[in-house]
Formats: C-alpha cells, sequence, structure tokens
C-alpha cells in the first residue's frame, strides 16, 4: 500500500501509513473535533481574550508560511484573481513518474513575504476575505508542539501580535468557536477526499509512492529544479509546474 511522507494530524513523518490507515486517522480526528465540548472553547476564548490591533503580522510568511485555501475559498479567487494561487507546500505524496499530489491551493505571497492582497498594512479584499483568516487566530486540532507531544492547540500566534485579555461578550465567543469548529471540519473533510480520490487514481493507473523518488526530486526541487505538482480540487488534480521561487 502506498504511504505519505508526513503524518497530518502530527507532522511527523509516517512512512508506514496506507492510503485505509491515513483516511481512518482523518476520520477519527474529525469525530473527535465534533464532540470536542463547545463551553470548553467558549471558555478559552473568553480567557484569551484576542483582539486585532492590524498589526498584519499574520499576513506575513515570518509568522504563518502560507495560507491554505479551503475549496470555496479557492473557487472566489479563481473567480477574480487567479493568478494569486500556488500549490500549498509541504506535497502530501508523488507516484513512481514523479509527478507530486497536494490536497489543496496556497496564496501566493510576494517578495517580502507578506500576503498578495496585503496593501499598505491592511487586506485589500477583507470583506471577501477566506475561511482562515476569518477564524485566525483561533484553531481546534491536535498538533505537535516543540516537544513532539500532541495535544489540542485552540489558539494559534499567542504574544506574537494582537492584544490580550480584552473582554468579548458570550454571544461572540459562541460565534467564534463555531465558526473555527465548522473551519476545521471543512479542513479535514477536504483532505478526507483528497485521500479517497488519490487512493482511486493510483489503482485505477497503476501508480505507487515511492518515497526514494519523493526525497530525490525534492531535494533537486531545493535546489531549483521545476516539478509537477497535481493539485486536488474539486474532485479532480490539476497539474503545475513549479520551482521553488514560487513560494518565495
Amino acid at each position: 500500500m502506498p504511504a505519505f511522507p508526513p503524518d497530518t494530524l502530527t507532522g511527523r513523518p509516517s512512512v508506514t501509513l496506507s492510503f485505509d490507515e491515513q483516511i481512518d486517522a482523518l476520520e477519527q480526528e474529525r469525530e473527535s473535533l465534533l464532540r470536542f465540548p463547545e463551553e470548553e472553547f467558549i471558555d478559552i476564548i473568553r480567557d484569551v481574550g484576542f483582539s486585532c490591533d492590524c498589526c498584519g503580522r499574520c499576513c506575513t510568511r515570518e509568522f504563518n508560511g502560507h495560507v491554505f485555501l479551503l475549496e470555496e475559498d479557492t473557487d472566489r479567487v479563481l473567480s477574480f484573481q487567479p493568478d494569486a494561487l500556488i500549490p500549498a507546500p509541504d506535497y502530501d505524496a508523488c507516484d513512481q513518474e514523479g509527478r507530486f499530489y497536494v490536497s489543496g491551493y496556497a496564496l501566493r505571497t510576494k517578495p517580502d513575504g507578506s500576503c498578495i492582497f496585503l496593501e499598505g498594512g491592511r487586506c485589500s479584499i477583507y470583506d471577501r476575505r477566506f475561511s482562515i483568516c476569518r477564524v485566525y487566530p483561533y484553531m481546534l486540532h491536535r498538533e505537535a508542539d516543540e516537544r513532539g507531544v500532541v495535544d489540542w492547540r485552540q489558539i494559534g500566534g499567542l504574544n506574537e501580535h494582537g492584544c490580550y485579555n480584552t473582554p468579548i461578550e458570550d454571544a461572540e465567543c459562541a460565534r467564534i468557536a463555531r465558526e473555527t469548529r465548522a473551519y476545521e471540519a471543512a479542513f479535514l473533510d477536504q483532505e478526507i477526499r483528497f485521500r479517497r480520490a488519490l487512493q482511486d487514481l493510483f489503482a485505477r493507473e497503476g501508480l505507487r509512492y515511492v518515497r526514494r523518488t519523493y526525497d530525490l526530486l525534492m531535494r533537486d526541487f531545493r535546489k531549483g529544479a521545476e516539478v509537477e505538482v497535481r493539485v486536488f480540487h474539486r474532485g479532480r488534480f490539476h497539474p503545475h509546474r513549479v520551482t521553488r521561487d514560487v513560494y518565495g
């Protein structure tokens, strides 16, 4: 069975996981997410009391790497600025023919590392900003900390930007909790559908994952070589030719 180089849930290598095992792990994560007590999350939101001070740091590669887009967000970008899309980095798989696969698109950044839609320190599309931008810095998923311990994470970027200990009304806390959970569930659903589609594609076309091919191509890619990346969107894999320069 094919396996993937990274573990979506922990960020650590998981070369022994098959498609079915990856899908099962993601489905369990989704079920756990939906069971997470809303009141507990609301209490965390109220206690942190985050307030945006418009510093713009969350809109830069320095603080957040890249902006991963849900399919609905990708559709919106395609409708008004398709060249703002790039294949999301950290490719999920590679076949024996040397083609990489990734579960969605990300936003392009400017040479200085800021979001392509950040102008004068402000979002130029704020009224139609994307799902992750609406819920940030709130999160509700499990990931590894700097020691490798996997646990629930509810807030991102603490003490890096914004203001804290700001009073937030109960109704607003509840809205944030619901919207954040909905985003995380949609993200997991996209990851599950991607893996199912990739499993079907590999079986149908006789493809297989080869870790050595992945590693060798990634080495060349980091040195500037062009690679093919197939991006999952709306049930299809869309091919792109990219070099590392696209990621800044």
